[in-house]
């Protein structure tokens, strides 16, 4: 019995040094990162597109936008970088049509972080357009300014687009990063080849550094 327990708890430790060494500084594909089986199409530039596939309804792309953020400021010129917010039901789509409205009015990086801090702070639901409404007003965007674009086709197509681009990168989870149209991988994404649990920040942390090697790699095939 004694030598049973022995080579159970040393199997545990293998286990768990083997957790300890797992790192995504070297990321294996369908592991820390997956591959689109067929490549989109990106800008013809010596910058790697980035795109983020997110909801501002969603925890966990609340807590990953700050780190996001910091990450994009390091890359610098290396990355063009591009946000998608997802489809999901009714109560998400005028969440949905809020970010692309920010987008048509160019006013999405000034009020991007403030749309999170409202549903995620101050627990605002705006799972219908009247809420969105009064928040636009209540930030400072002119109501009817607002709404115009709201309802307007370059906001519809938007929405279009946007469907066809989860349906394209095979998005069924988010946040996600795709990386020069190729390759996909999230803070859950890049911890599958870990056998300890981490936490959301770890996994934060291991997604940039997953994205730190494929931007790399893509940048490299560029030259």
């Amino acid at each position: 019995m004694q030598l049973i327990r022995s080579m159970l708890c040393a199997l545990a430790l293998c286990a768990l040094a083997a957790g300890a060494c797992a790192s995504p500084a070297d990321p294996k594909a369908g592991v820390e990162y997956l591959v689109l089986p067929v490549a989109q199409n990106t800008e013809p530039d010596k910058a790697v597109e980035v795109i983020e596939f997110f909801a501002y309804y969603c925890p966990h792309c609340n807590a990953f936008e700050p780190v996001l953020a910091g990450w994009l400021k390091r890359q610098g010129a290396n990355v063009v970088f591009k946000r998608v917010h997802v489809s999901r039901d009714i109560s998400v789509a005028p969440q949905q049509r809020l970010f692309f409205t920010l987008e048509a009015l160019g006013l999405l990086e000034q009020y991007h972080a403030r749309v999170f801090s409202a549903m995620h702070e101050q627990r605002l639901r705006l799972s219908s357009d009247e809420q969105v409404f009064d928040w636009a007003e209540q930030a400072g965007i002119e109501r009817k300014k607002f709404i115009d674009a709201y309802r307007s086709f370059g906001v519809q197509a938007k929405l279009r687009r946007a469907d066809a681009m989860m349906g394209a990168y095979h998005i069924d989870q988010w946040p996600m990063l795709a990386i020069d149209g190729r390759w996909l991988t999230s803070p859950s994404q890049a911890n599958e080849g870990m056998s300890v649990p981490q936490s959301e920040q770890q996994q934060q942390q291991s997604a940039l550094q997953v994205m730190d090697i494929l931007v790399a790699r893509a940048k490299a095939e560029k030259k």
